[in-house]
């Protein structure tokens, strides 16, 4: 049995319900707090490949990703007339297309986790309520006091609480946290379904850096994204401080920069306003020095969010949170917690290292400003294009797609090794 007997988690979205998951497997007591009044069914597009799949299978939850899957079909780019030039379909067992075998709704997933946790008997969950103060950290316990009054001691408090995670803001050294700003920003929201839409992730670049792209999903509903790269200092701040502001100030500042985007981007503009679950980002990557403090702990974004355009968030939060239960799970009586999260990290940092590796021109290459470099884009995307519906060109360079299990093999821990159905 572990020396693990309670673990407190802030954060009820992807890592922290996987996390509670795990340790109710190897027998530790959880509570997960969520600063939302209920859970939050909300969010766009995301890919769980890789080792988070053989995770799921193990939850016994393949054939519920499945079920709320959103059916897309692969991605195709189109022209400012909306005539696709490229066409990326998703074939089974080829690495050959940015949509993955299993794409959800973040929302779709969190409520999946949740629902497979909820009723666990060694899993409370605890709606409306954060921590407020945490009021000990030390080698004998965590104890924490809540925005209810109550106070809470536990072995270990994780900070599942988002890439600007309160947890980490007033308990870790503001100098272990750096900020890779990506000058990129992200607008996500849902708009009606018309009947010519097409289950295809279709992706439109307009110059002056800026995409439009849309997504369809589960729900009879489309969901469009607007990104652009700010060019000069002027539009930067602008940008930035949208970011910060409230709703309108934002879909002033979308309207006032994409209405001449071309494609369907004045469809987007216009049902912006109807759209109950807006998100504004400032594209912007998370590198903690250290991942833990004493007896508390961040997991996911709190400790590495990779940036959207990595592709890896969810995953790197499913896999974390995996690794982090099997180190707890396997802590001895006696041993000091700190072994664990030390493991933790130690076995996870390298994986997390290579997922947030992404060249910094990047974005800008995706983002032309000028006609001529958007040109060149299109040109380079439908050559792979083709290249990617080749046979002959896949075999001869690897297009095949890996094991689920090889981009990060997964620790072996004696406490997860029955899976749960297929």
């Amino acid at each position: 049995m572990s020396a693990v007997r309670h673990v407190l988690v802030s954060g009820a979205g992807i890592a922290g319900p996987v996390l509670a998951y795990f340790l109710a497997q190897a027998g530790i007591r959880v509570t997960v707090l969520e600063r939302a009044p209920a859970l939050l069914a909300q969010g766009q597009n995301i890919d769980i490949k890789g080792s988070a799949i053989v995770i799921m299978r193990k939850m016994g939850l393949i054939d519920e990703l499945k079920r709320y899957n959103t059916l897309e079909k692969g991605t195709h780019f189109v022209d400012d007339k909306g005539r696709f030039f490229a066409r990326m379909p998703v074939q089974e067992g080829l690495a050959t297309s940015p949509t993955q075998e299993f794409e959800i709704l973040r929302g779709d997933l969190a409520k999946l986790l949740f629902e497979a946790t909820k009723d666990h008997p060694l899993i409370d969950y605890r709606f409306g309520i954060i921590i407020e103060k945490v009021l000990q950290n030390d080698e004998k316990l965590v104890k924490v006091q809540l925005s209810n009054g109550e106070t809470l001691e536990s072995d270990l408090l994780v900070a599942a609480d988002g890439q600007w995670s309160k947890i980490r803001r007033d308990n870790f050294p503001q100098e272990w946290l750096t900020i890779i700003d990506k000058n990129m920003y992200g607008i996500y929201f849902t708009v009606p379904r018309k009947p010519t839409d097409t289950n295809w992730w279709t992706v439109y670049t307009a110059k002056k850096s800026r995409v439009v792209s849309s997504r369809p999903d589960s729900h009879g509903t489309y969901r469009a994204f607007l990104s652009l790269m700010p060019s000069n200092e002027q539009q930067k701040n602008a940008w930035q401080s949208a970011s910060r502001g409230d709703r309108q100030t934002q879909e002033d500042l979308c309207r006032k920069e994409f209405g001449d985007a071309g494609w369907e981007a004045q469809r987007f503009l216009d049902a912006m306003s109807d759209a109950d679950d807006l998100y504004f980002q400032a594209v912007q990557q998370i590198r903690l020095s250290k991942w833990s403090k004493d007896r508390i702990v961040c997991v996911g974004d709190s400790a590495y969010a990779p940036t959207p355009l990595s592709g890896m968030g969810t995953p790197l939060a499913i896999n974390g949170a995996y690794t982090l239960a099997g180190e707890l799970a396997n802590l001895k009586e006696g041993a000091p917690i700190t072994t664990a999260l030390e493991e933790y990290e130690r076995k996870f940092r390298p994986f997390v290292a290579e997922c947030q590796d992404i060249p910094s021109f990047i974005p800008s290459i995706m983002h032309p400003y000028v006609a001529w470099k958007r040109s060149l884009l299109w040109s380079f995307v439908s050559a792979f294009a083709f290249c990617a519906r080749t046979p002959l060109i896949i075999n001869r360079f690897g297009g095949a797609k890996k094991n689920d299990d090889e981009d990060y093999p997964l620790p072996k821990y004696a406490a997860f090794e029955v899976t749960k159905g297929d």
